[in-house]
């Protein structure tokens, strides 16, 4: 009689140890892939982040200039750049600060219209309450409640000293 197991053929342990190593190697791969592209993806958000802060902050610095520009074009445009007058550049000033102000405050209700549309997130919070609710009710070990009942021999009296 010939033996089932010639060499060439592997047994089913072989097979399920060759499997789950090649599971467990796969699965390695996967996570570092996906390190590697979060590690990636990280990196690249965290410099558009900066270079939009930047952009930010450039952006404010020039706003005064903005405002000393809007002042003396309204000076030129009423007339004072040949010489017959023109508005007084206080008030040149005050209309460029009043432009500033209606537009701060019309960016002010768009924030407000947009934030006031913001809702809690329901699905998330109403999964959340069933979990806890189920959770409160589930019993892992449920064991006949037995508590020791003390008789007086193994009691011990306590002495007011």
């Amino acid at each position: 009689m010939s033996d089932p197991f010639d060499g060439t053929e592997r047994s089913l342990g072989q097979l399920v140890a060759s499997a789950t190593a090649e599971m467990s190697a796969l699965v390695h791969d996967e996570i570092a892939l996906a390190k590697a592209e979060i590690r990636q993806d990280v990196k690249r958000g965290a410099i558009g982040s900066v270079a939009g802060i930047a952009a930010g902050v450039v952006l404010l610095f020039s706003l005064p200039m903005l405002s000393f520009a809007l002042a003396y074009g309204i000076n030129t445009w009423t007339g004072g750049h040949n010489g017959n007058g023109g508005w007084n550049l206080v008030w040149c000033f005050l209309l460029s600060f009043t432009a500033n102000v209606l537009l701060a405050g019309l960016l002010g209700l768009l924030a407000y219209a947009k934030f006031k549309k913001v809702k809690p997130p329901e699905k998330s919070i109403a999964s959340a309450k069933q979990t806890a609710a189920i959770m409160q009710n589930a019993k892992p070990h449920p064991r006949p409640e037995q508590r020791p009942a003390l008789d007086k021999a193994s009691a011990v009296a306590r002495s007011s000293v």
